[in-house]
């Protein structure tokens, strides 16, 4: 199953992508929403091979995750993949300068099934694909709006 979307955002791209990758902020920001962040690497400086281990409720359920970043292009390109239980993850950002305080970010979210598990509970989500579609984007708006009325 796969989730794209576009959002132009009054930042630049620069400014959008540092916030982006502000791990200490992102952290603490999914502590607050109950999700628990534990660094697996050792890396001094942002790259390509962070990697977490990233514990959260889903459905009632505690899951666990290990999410890495497999690209990494300041200021134009993050790839995450991650790997659960019964799914594998990827998420693109891609950020692309418009004008100097203007950018766009487009983002891809896709889920692949990797147990028959995940296939009966990807096959049920997408009979509520249209939904599910609508809540993406309006997630994805509302917290580039956060971060545009943080740096302002």
């Amino acid at each position: 199953m796969k989730f794209s979307n576009r959002v132009d955002v009054a930042l630049p791209a620069d400014q959008l992508f540092a916030q982006l990758t502000d791990i200490p902020s992102l952290e603490r920001a999914a502590l607050q929403k109950g999700v628990v962040m534990r660094r697996l690497d050792s890396l001094a400086e942002k790259a390509a091979g962070m990697s977490w281990n990233v514990g959260f409720r889903l459905r009632g359920k505690p899951r666990q995750m290990v999410v890495d970043v497999t690209r990494f292009e300041a200021p134009a390109r993050i790839d995450y993949s991650g790997t659960s239980a019964g799914f594998e993850v990827t998420l693109v950002l891609e950020f692309t300068a418009l004008a100097p305080a203007r950018s766009r970010m487009s983002t891809v979210l896709e889920v692949k099934p990797r147990t028959l598990g995940g296939r009966l509970l990807l096959q049920s989500a997408r009979l509520g694909r249209a939904n599910l579609d609508r809540r993406y984007d309006e997630r994805i708006k509302s917290f580039l709006r956060d971060l545009e009325s943080r740096s302002t």
